[in-house]
């Protein structure tokens, strides 16, 4: 059987909703009413993954740091229930989990707004658990992790994981990377270029969104981003474009896939991640890099018509 990991952050999400209640949404005070879910990242690429799998194929387990608080537990129950493997999330007292709302135009476009500074996860890679990590991750065969992943690590952190990393990978592991570029997480853009760079150099994998790439490094294209990552030495680049077709790099060979056309996006929230779950589990069940990322544009196609990180099973 397959061992997969995904290392990172999930919060509690609140998001408008737009139920029955009095005023389209709105409770009796005039405030927008809330739904309250989980997502984040690498935690719904996870969950993505773990039901693209073939049944019986692989085991997914999520790597992260959570409070003892009851919002953490319910996390935790959450993951079992979806099949996550959940050994590896540590539970540390008194602290809590991260927290963000969404905000969603009619366009199905969404803003976020975090609560995120003394977030347990921010934890997840103190120095007493490096040694632990390596033991217990030892021998999987996926490893993924984001740009989030590196930005909620103080400095210290992020070199233990750059160890971790170049440990497993030296073992035998693939190691997986979205870059996810999100500026508010880092002291300045030059911080977060060293962190993308150095993790990119430890991947065997990458699935970046160009648009990010653009902010970050200032790619003026898809294919200028795939070949920075092969100089890098990464050897499969798979650049998201958002609506438009995605570009497959690898092997010398450059392909553009297409996927279904959503004239009305409920919510984009997790469309890359879904696509990142769908594309790893097609790999990894022996699919073709093009085949895979047709796999993933129908599962992101799923999502987006739907509200929130996670759609129903």
């Amino acid at each position: 059987m397959l061992r997969i990991a995904s290392l990172g952050e999930c919060m509690i999400e609140l998001s408008e909703s737009t139920g029955s209640l009095e005023g389209g949404g709105l409770n009796h005070d005039g405030a927008a009413a809330m739904q309250r879910t989980f997502g984040g990242d690498t935690l719904n690429t996870a969950v993505y993954l773990a039901r693209s799998l073939t049944p019986g194929s692989g085991q997914v387990s999520y790597v992260t740091a959570l409070g003892d608080d009851p919002f953490s537990a319910e996390m935790v129950a959450a993951w079992r229930r979806e099949g996550l493997e959940t050994g590896l999330v540590e539970r540390l007292s008194g602290r809590l989990p991260g927290l963000y709302v969404i905000r969603t135009d009619a366009q199905g476009e969404r803003t976020f707004h975090y609560w995120r500074n003394a977030a347990a996860a921010r934890e997840m890679l103190r120095a007493d658990r490096e040694p632990d990590l390596t033991e217990a991750l030892s021998g999987f065969d996926l490893i993924y992790l984001s740009g989030i992943t590196l930005g909620i690590l103080d400095a210290d952190s992020r070199e233990r994981l750059y160890r971790l990393l170049e440990t497993l990978r030296g073992s035998g592991s693939r190691i997986a990377f979205d870059t996810n570029y999100r500026p508010r997480l880092w002291r300045d853009q030059a911080q977060a270029q060293e962190a993308v760079r150095r993790t990119l150099a430890l991947a065997d994998i990458a699935l970046p969104t160009h648009e990010d790439e653009a902010a970050l490094f200032g790619d003026g294209s898809p294919e200028a981003t795939a070949q920075r990552l092969h100089g890098l030495g990464v050897g499969e680049v798979v650049v998201k474009c958002g609506a438009t077709p995605c570009l497959v790099s690898l092997e010398g060979r450059q392909t553009s896939v297409a996927g279904e056309t959503v004239a009305r996006p409920v919510d984009t929230t997790a469309a890359g991640d879904s696509f990142n779950g769908a594309y790893l589990a097609a790999r990894l069940g022996g699919a073709g890099a093009e085949e895979a990322a047709a796999a993933g544009h129908a599962l992101a196609g799923r999502v987006i018509r739907t509200k929130g990180a996670i759609i129903p099973a």
